[in-house]
């Protein structure tokens, strides 16, 4: 819910036209490169389509299911649920639906669409499907989302349990708005009436401006929420700044790992896409080494520069979601699969998406550790504290 800002124009060193060049750039390159690696060309009709590699099926419902028993149970960094805020009549989560209508529909009936693994995953978006994700967007605000509506806690396990997913961290996004935009204790309350803790992993949010946001803090994470996201260009502010460091300190003193929405997807609004450039989070990594900090979707469209700094700090983990095969071949070369965390972003996106592209660049035996180590083994290490284990 990226709504334009009104602010005036940031100084020159903030946001300039050699950003602007790189995001164009970006994208007419990974046009040109998408299919030429090693990997060839990987594009598919819709999720279903995904059932031609050798790790997937479909069940007699036609649904994509994970049907090799030697892929390792995966924890998934990544994943949010429907989203109702301000006018919006709150979703009944505990709800089943037939099917869960992802953001990116690629299995809507009689539209499949034209997935390609080896592009940033919203460069699947056509632009039909990019206007049916802004009306979505507003209804969540407004009068309601059927697409949202389907985005349920019921929805969510069904699909983790096709693609052998354990575990699921959900995160909520503070929005800033005026009223109705309590998802973290919704979703808390929503998880704990499920009873099932054992398999969502509630998430927190507070607003980097909010007055009560250290006290939200605490409240949440006395709730038992340890992971913290903040959204530089849905909550329109740059992770440096000055004013946010006191709730990086009181993150790090009880223990928070910080997720950041990392870099540009290039579907944001212009005038917030000035907020995720990657060296405005690099204050947040050299000020606070104590802090383990998740830099979502890889630094997304900027995902070379985020690589480069993320592996000079030690608490930087880079969320692989969203990222091409290509990208995330090279993430693995540079980093030896450490300190990468297997995410979905459901439900935008369906799991099968982001396990199938780990599963197709782990595919070597040389490199069967870095798949275990990316679906669960890094996400173990970096919550020792949260409970999540894989007995």
């Amino acid at each position: 819910m990226a709504i334009p800002g009104c602010s005036d124009e940031p100084p020159h060193e903030r946001y300039n036209q050699a950003d602007r060049d790189l995001l164009r750039r970006q994208r007419e390159q990974e046009q040109r490169s998408s299919g030429m690696s090693r990997f060839g060309p990987q594009v598919y009709r819709g999720y279903q389509g995904l059932s031609a590699l050798p790790w997937f099926d479909l069940d007699e419902h036609g649904k994509l299911q994970c049907i090799d028993d030697s892929v390792p149970l995966a924890i998934d960094m990544h994943s949010h649920l429907g989203i109702s805020v301000l006018l919006a009549p709150d979703i009944n989560l505990q709800a089943r639906t037939e099917r869960t209508r992802h953001l990116l529909d690629c299995d809507a009936p009689n539209a499949p669409c034209r997935l390609d693994l080896d592009v940033y995953a919203n460069a699947n978006f056509t632009e039909e499907d990019e206007r049916s994700m802004q009306r979505s967007t507003l209804a969540q605000g407004l009068w309601g989302s059927d697409m949202a509506a389907t985005q349920t806690i019921p929805n969510l396990l069904a699909e983790m349990d096709a693609m052998r997913v354990k575990q699921s961290v959900v995160l909520p996004i503070k929005m800033g708005l005026p009223f109705g935009d309590n998802l973290t204790s919704r979703w808390l309350d929503a998880i704990d009436t499920a009873k099932v803790g054992d398999r969502l992993v509630a998430g927190l949010s507070v607003h980097p401006r909010g007055a009560d946001r250290i006290q939200q803090l605490r409240s949440h994470a006395a709730r038992g929420a340890r992971v913290m996201k903040l959204h530089p260009t849905v909550q329109a502010f740059y992770p440096d700044d000055p004013d946010m460091m006191e709730l990086y300190e009181e993150a790090q003193r009880l223990g928070i790992v910080l997720f950041f929405h990392g870099g540009r997807a290039g579907i944001e609004p212009e005038s917030r896409q000035r907020y995720a450039m990657p060296r405005h989070y690099e204050a947040v990594l050299n000020e606070f080494p104590k802090l383990q900090v998740v830099l979502g979707h890889g630094g997304a469209r900027d995902g070379s520069a985020m690589l480069e700094m993320a592996v000079r700090y030690e608490n930087a983990w880079l969320g692989i979601h969203g990222q091409s095969i290509s990208a995330l071949d090279t993430m693995i070369n540079r980093t030896g699969g450490e300190r990468l965390l297997f995410g979905s972003d459901w439900p935008f996106y369906h799991i099968g998406m982001s396990l199938a592209k780990v599963l197709l660049v782990t595919e070597e035996k040389k490199r069967h550790a870095v798949r275990s180590r990316i679906l669960q083994g890094n996400a173990l290490e970096l919550l020792p504290a949260l409970a999540i284990s894989q007995d």
